[in-house]
């Protein structure tokens, strides 16, 4: 910035040293393109989850693969199996959330995604040997293994973005994390296309291979970023804050445009502390859960409120699309080549994604997810109906000699109305629920309780996801459930819930500091946060002999 821009910075008064201000929308500094591209970077993670999403839909096509876990000449691994080896990394990251909400209060944000970073690559080294020995075993404890270090990432690229994020541009660059899960799968899908021809373990191997890369990518790339300067404040570190705000938002650290934001996010966290004191370990985890049910800013429902969104995103039934539903439409006989449907699934959640970075600062969290659920719902029971119908639960045999069990659809074209359906709901949850459940549970949590609640939430996404893909395989499987189209009737019904959900009990968040947010959960209700303004300021409003900002480096 500029002399005469930092002359003109609305600070009020100097409290222990730093500057305040009772004017709120000057609480933070002018950022530079270079410190957007610092805190865009770290939504690569989220490459992570897209890819281990993606592959294994390929991995477990490989003839070689069916071979070695099943038995040789084997047409395809066992609907038990395949729901074991899917769904162990999501129990992985589910364990993994969990423990990095302690480990990113105890050795920092950014040394939490490294250190998942590492546990991953073992995860990796050990699907690698899938083929000697005990195949089975090799690949189910290896992605155990990388989706606790999964996990690590998921949960703390989350809060590390959410908290070094600008405000008014916080939720189109945490969407960024969205984008990047898309295009995780997207890579994933060419990979299996380009080795699937290959005759020897190469055809699993190498899809499982590529995931080094991205763990290098992102650990290379983290060890160049500051940790995130609300996490020094929580440990009374102000030279170090100092240093990392000043870092990530590209101004000198003696500006008064750096000195009034670090006074806002130290006044918040001497006001929060008042609420929420240190305590015990285990205190600190029972802290989520204190509160009023019925108070709209206990830690209690904001709890709630994360962990719920997460299971509502899952509950969606994207994973069930992503995960089974190829081979699920192939089986009627309407679909000649199943990669390009599955490309043409994967292009559109890719593309789709980038419109949520305007329209979630455009339109706000609350709103992208209202018309998210509505447009989800009448997709999904668009698909049943067609599918109960004229579609895809009406088939007749037409045996081949390749292919004795061969069946055909009776309407093809009912069918391939039931696949458009599914590409728009697509577009429907990568615009809307697939960013924005990510964007709010990194926003409305305060800083003491942040990191768990945050763990918890994801760790919520991860469980109801191991659910999902445990018993999707029996409501579909011929020789389970069988439900064929009238899943999506489940699918809708769900959607259906979110959508009420998210009228009564979503805040609406655009715009806010973090610390700001916890003040309007305070004051209004979820239905009328979007028509509240800030008033004040934290830093404005602490007394001028506050302790907290006078503590030194500890």
């Amino acid at each position: 910035m500029s002399t005469h821009d930092e002359k003109e910075a609305p600070a009020a008064s100097h409290v222990g040293g730093l500057a305040t201000t009772q004017d709120v929308e000057r609480i933070e500094a002018p950022v530079t393109w270079k410190a957007y591209l610092l805190c865009a970077f770290a939504s690569f993670g989220g490459i992570f989850f897209g890819y281990d999403s993606g592959y294994i839909n390929g991995v477990l096509g490989s003839q070689i693969f069916i071979d070695a876990v099943e038995f040789a000449g084997a047409k395809a691994v066992s609907e038990s199996r395949t729901s074991l080896i899917v769904s162990i990394l999501s129990c992985g990251t589910f364990f993994g959330a969990l423990i990095a909400g302690d480990a990113a209060d105890w050795i920092g944000r950014k040394w939490t995604v490294i250190l998942g970073c590492l546990i991953y690559i073992v995860g990796v080294v050990i699907q690698m040997i899938t083929g000697l020995g005990d195949p089975l075993a090799a690949i189910v404890a290896g992605r155990l293994i990388a989706g606790i270090g999964v996990g690590f990432e998921s949960a703390v690229v989350i809060l590390y973005m959410s908290e070094i994020c600008p405000r008014k541009v916080r939720g189109a660059l945490v969407a960024g994390y969205q984008f990047c899960i898309t295009i995780g799968i997207m890579l994933a899908a060419c990979v299996v296309y380009a080795t699937e021809g290959r005759t020897d373990t190469g055809s699993y191997r190498i899809p499982i291979a590529i995931q080094f890369l991205w763990a290098i990518i992102l650990a290379g790339g983290l060890m160049m970023l500051p940790d995130s300067p609300r996490y020094f404040v929580k440990k009374a570190n102000l030279p170090a804050a100092t240093d990392a705000l000043a870092r990530l938002r590209g101004q000198p650290k003696d500006s008064e445009y750096i000195q009034v934001e670090l006074a806002e996010i130290v006044a918040n966290e001497e006001y929060e502390r008042q609420l929420i004191p240190n305590t015990t370990w285990f205190g600190s985890w029972a802290n989520c859960f204190k509160g009023s049910l019925f108070k709209a800013n206990s830690n209690l429902r904001k709890t709630i409120l994360g962990t719920s969104l997460q299971m509502m995103q899952q509950w969606t039934g994207v994973n069930f699309i992503f995960y089974y539903s190829t081979p699920f439409l192939k089986s009627t006989g309407a679909i000649s080549n199943s990669f390009v449907i599955s490309m043409i699934f994967t292009v559109i959640n890719v593309c789709s994604t980038p419109i949520s970075f305007w329209t979630v600062e455009r339109f706000g969290r609350r709103t992208i997810l209202l018309w998210g659920a509505l447009g989800m719902l009448i997709c999904q029971f668009l698909v049943a109906i067609i599918g109960v119908t004229v579609g895809f639960n009406h088939t007749f045999p037409a045996p081949t000699a390749d292919d004795p069990e061969r069946t055909l659809a009776n309407n093809i074209s009912a069918v391939n109305a039931q696949i458009a359906f599914i590409a728009i709901f697509i577009f429907f949850f990568a615009s809307t629920w697939g960013p924005g459940a990510w964007i709010l549970i990194g926003e409305i949590f305060p800083l003491p309780i942040r990191s768990r609640g945050v763990g918890l939430s994801t760790a919520s996404n991860w469980l109801w996801n191991t659910i999902i893909a445990v018993i999707t395989p029996y409501m579909v499987g011929t020789d389970k459930g069988n439900m064929k189209s009238s899943v999506f009737f489940v699918w809708g019904g769900l959607c259906t819930f979110a959508l009420i959900y998210t009228f009564f009990f979503v805040p609406e968040t655009k715009g806010l500091s973090l610390e700001q947010v916890d003040k309007m959960m305070e004051e209004t209700t979820p239905r009328t946060s979007a028509k509240w303004k800030p008033h004040t300021t934290f830093a404005g409003s602490q007394p001028t002999d506050s302790a907290y900002l006078k503590q030194e480096s500890v």
